[in-house]
């Protein structure tokens, strides 16, 4: 990865935002911005950034926030760090069951991200002694609100972590600019049954402004 250009981080909304400010300390290397809610709020906004920077303005691209974990893989007030970014919705249902884009023959569902940053990012979480899950990230339009639909995701997409809703479109505009991409997500809820009693919202981020602290460290 360059040495040349800045970091920009995209967060859904303002407390999110402000919990990563928080953890980087005024780092003049990272930029901070509100993508929107949702893959197009987040791609659109994300893309517009990049375009109006220029080339060479940013060198990483990193979607963070909180998000649901999918159990026994990412618990309450842990971290998950992408290894790879999933659009999980993006296909069709069929009589044989649910088909991705990929399947279709009509482009990607799937972003990689730079593998050798995810995995040292995620050594350096767990050296600091928060419990941190490398593993897929997936973005829905719609949030899982069964154990059902949970169940589905978890058996259809292998070792599935974490799902939040932006994720997808930030990495599409960091691939469409020529940037590696990055997602970090702070598990504020378990996925499938809404249950807002079980919603640790704070505590998320309060990890979130941790887990930015530490990749300060990280970031060449």
């Amino acid at each position: 990865m360059s040495e040349n250009g800045k970091i920009l981080v995209m967060t859904a909304v303002a407390v999110e935002r402000d919990a990563v400010l928080r953890g980087l300390q005024g780092d003049s290397r990272f930029e901070v911005m509100e993508a929107g809610v949702g893959p197009v709020e987040a791609a659109v906004s994300t893309a517009t950034v990049l375009a109006l920077a220029g080339p060479g303005a940013y060198r990483l691209v990193i979607s963070a926030g909180i998000a649901g974990g999918f159990k026994e893989r990412a618990l309450v007030g842990s971290l998950v760090v992408s290894n790879t970014i999933i659009a999980a919705d993006l296909g069709a249902e069929t009589p044989e069951g649910f088909h991705s884009v990929d399947k279709l023959g009509f482009g990607s569902a799937v972003i990689e991200v730079d593998v050798a940053l995810a995995e040292r990012l995620t050594s350096a979480l767990q050296a600091a002694g928060l419990q941190t899950t490398l593993g897929p990230v997936l973005t829905l339009s719609t949030v899982t609100g069964s154990a059902e639909t949970a169940a589905a995701l978890t058996e259809r997409i292998s070792g599935a972590a974490a799902e939040a809703m932006e994720g997808f479109g930030v990495a599409a505009a960091a691939r469409r600019a020529g940037l590696p991409v990055l997602e970090l997500r702070a598990i504020s809820n378990p996925v499938g049954p809404r249950d807002r009693s079980a919603w640790r919202i704070k505590d998320a981020l309060q990890s979130l402004e941790a887990a930015s602290s530490v990749l300060r460290e990280v970031i060449e």
